[in-house]
């Protein structure tokens, strides 16, 4: 597995809502200024389903990011297989007043290990700005 991190200065409150709301995924979930997240939907229970469509601002390529979750324990855990059978493991460790996001994940085939660490991390690192943005 791959693991990207972040720490955020912020309540585990507002980073679990940060995480699990459509209307904030779409603001934070690209790799990039020239990409977007124009649509999330979530059903954030065991064996609920969530996509995100992850598009180019110019239009000229978009694809659905989605799975099933496998664990969901509140502020704390979410675990998922995505549609092409790779699992993904989110922790939220609370540490006085900042959450650690850790997020592992099985690597796919086509591109590099360190392409694929590099961009879930761009990821990760336009949520802990959204989630700044916030305070």
């Amino acid at each position: 597995m791959i693991t990207v991190k972040t720490t955020i200065h912020s309540s585990i409150e507002q980073v679990w809502a940060a995480w699990t709301s459509p209307e904030h995924i779409t603001k934070w979930t690209f790799a990039s200024d020239d990409w977007h997240a124009p649509y999330a939907e979530i059903d954030l229970k065991v064996g609920g389903r969530f996509k995100t469509t992850m598009a180019a601002k110019d239009e000229s390529f978009s694809f659905d990011f989605s799975g099933t979750f496998t664990e969901v324990e509140p502020m704390k855990k979410i675990a998922y297989t995505l549609d092409d059978d790779r699992k993904v493991v989110i922790e939220f460790n609370v540490n006085s007043e900042e959450v650690t996001v850790v997020e592992s994940f099985d690597p796919e085939s086509v591109n590099s290990l360190e392409l694929q660490e590099t961009g879930w991390q761009m990821i990760l690192n336009n949520f802990k700005k959204h989630v700044d943005s916030l305070s």
